[in-house]
């Protein structure tokens, strides 16, 4: 059974960095690509970044660009989200999410979800 685990959430300053993992068990995520996506309250959620699953591309939101990098580390079958520079708007329930094939920008597209973890960013 497919199961993604995400981590590392919790409350940040303004300006600050946070580092989520999201953690794979019941299968490889090799061959997999992985989305980091993110739902606001009373917002749609949207995909802030994502990784192919040859590890060869990367895509992110305008929004994050520059600020947040995505990684993956297939021996431990993780992929990590560092976020730096944080801003109040970030705040949000941040989910993982895998595919077969490359990355896609629909919610729809992705096959499996982590359970999610609250980011919050705050003075």
């Amino acid at each position: 059974q497919l199961q993604l685990v995400e981590s590392g959430g919790g409350l940040v300053q303004p300006g600050g960095s946070l580092t989520v993992s999201c953690a794979a068990s019941g299968f490889t995520l090799d061959g997999y690509s992985i989305g980091w996506f993110r739902q606001a309250p009373g917002k749609e959620r949207e995909r802030v970044s994502c990784i192919s699953n040859r590890g060869g591309s990367t895509y992110y939101a305008d929004s994050v660009k520059g600020r947040f990098t995505i990684s993956r580390d297939n021996a431990k079958n993780t992929v990590f989200l560092q976020m730096n520079s944080l801003k109040p708007e970030d705040t949000a329930v941040y989910y993982c999410a895998a595919r077969l094939g490359v990355c896609q920008t629909q919610v729809a597209r992705y096959d499996s979800w982590g359970q999610g973890t609250q980011v919050t960013v705050s003075s």
